[in-house]
């Protein structure tokens, strides 16, 4: 699988404040990044793949309300992990 328990704490410990920091805007946002470039692989190969396409919507979606939370309630760590990231935006 992709996205293992181990590949998971890499990225709560690389973007979050601990390393069992799961809940934090800025894990989130990494994972949902990580997620969606997998999905994106998928869909270059794929590209009839409409129930994959659909769930990669959903998490861009889902990762463009969490910056936008994040920017209404702290830009500057908006601005951090946009940039950490390499977010259009």
């Amino acid at each position: 699988m992709y996205l293992d328990s181990a590949k998971k704490e890499e990225i709560f410990a690389k973007y979050g404040k601990g390393k069992n920091d799961t809940g934090s805007a800025e894990s989130q946002v990494a994972l949902f990044s990580f997620r969606i470039a997998h999905l994106t692989e998928h869909l270059r190969k794929n590209h009839k793949d409409f129930a994959t396409s659909r769930s990669m919507k959903m998490l861009v979606g889902k990762r463009r309300r969490m910056l936008d939370y994040l920017a209404a309630k702290d830009i500057n760590r908006y601005r951090a992990i946009v940039k950490e990231l390499g977010l259009r935006r």
